[in-house]
């Protein structure tokens, strides 16, 4: 691929990614937060489910498959989502973005504790590097907000949705599976949104615009994107360049919300985007694969 392009092409979806955070925190103004991604993930959804079956990708045949499949969008997009869009609340966008894209961390972490997957010292001390960035960016606090505690619980989530993919993945075609988990997600959370919200949306010009741009440019154009380069190169060394997500929510949480940007802040996240650098750039190719599919879907 033209380097040019590529360098493009990794803008674009870091970037889609990372905005997403502070144009969902504008969105609160009109929309209840668990109804506002539960309409963001159900409309991506939808469009996404009827690419595939026009497509006539595979689809599951068995119910435990489809079981599996809603399970993974319990925690992959219910679980992940209605807790950044939660947490927005009560932190900055950026925080939550930082908080949100430890989840590589996580996954070595729990898959050592829960899998017995092994990974090499230099991934370890990234890991260490990570959660001594996530301690310094909340400024060295030890009493967290309830959008603090949110944010590391989408990681949690995320981390648990990675697994998942990696026992379940291979029997279910990608893009379906993209498709469906979203379409699930978003039913999980409209059922929740009158459950655990009083769910309310505001009808106007921009409500519309944030919700349509949350739905196809941060769901469905920034996966494609995201799979089409693991499909043209590594996908160890291009997963690398994850560490520009929360760059960008801290970047468009401060240009489109006037967020201010401590200096703690920018420290903290230095070390978890090297320490997130350290991992994904030394994981095996198959072992990355998996992890790098679930993180495209934010």
């Amino acid at each position: 691929m033209n380097k040019w392009l590529f360098g493009f092409l990794v803008v674009l979806t870091t970037a889609l990614m990372g905005s997403s955070f502070a144009v969902g925190k504008i969105g609160l103004a009109y929309v209840t937060p668990i109804m506002l991604v539960a309409l963001r993930f159900l409309l991506a959804g939808v469009i996404m489910a009827i690419a595939v079956k026009y497509l006539s990708l595979p689809h599951p045949r068995e119910a435990s498959d489809w079981i599996k499949v809603a399970l993974i969008g319990f925690f992959q997009t219910a679980g992940v989502m209605g807790c950044i869009f939660v947490s927005l609340r009560t932190i900055t966008a950026g925080q939550s973005s930082i908080l949100t894209f430890m989840n590589p961390l996580l996954v070595v972490l729990f898959g050592t504790l829960f899998k017995k997957m092994t990974y090499r010292l230099q991934q370890w001390v990234g890991v260490i590097l990570g959660f001594v960035g996530v301690f310094i960016t909340l400024g060295a606090q030890v009493d967290f907000q309830i959008g603090t505690l949110l944010g590391f619980l989408s990681a949690v989530s995320w981390a648990i949705g990675t697994l998942l993919i990696k026992k379940w993945g291979t029997r279910i075609n990608t893009w379906v599976l993209t498709a469906y988990q979203m379409l699930f997600g978003g039913l999980i959370l409209f059922i929740g949104s009158f459950i655990l919200e009083n769910p309310s949306v505001q009808i106007t010009t921009l409500s519309i615009t944030i919700l349509v741009w949350l739905a196809l440019m941060a769901s469905i154009v920034q996966f494609a994107v995201w799979f089409y380069l693991l499909q043209k190169g590594d996908p160890g060394k291009i997963s690398a360049f994850l560490f520009l997500a929360p760059f960008f929510g801290v970047l468009t949480g401060w240009l489109l919300l006037d967020e201010v940007i401590n200096w703690y802040v920018i420290l903290g996240g230095i070390c978890i985007f090297t320490g997130i650098f350290m991992v994904n750039w030394t994981a095996s190719p198959r072992v990355q694969a998996d992890h790098d599919f679930v993180k495209s879907s934010v």
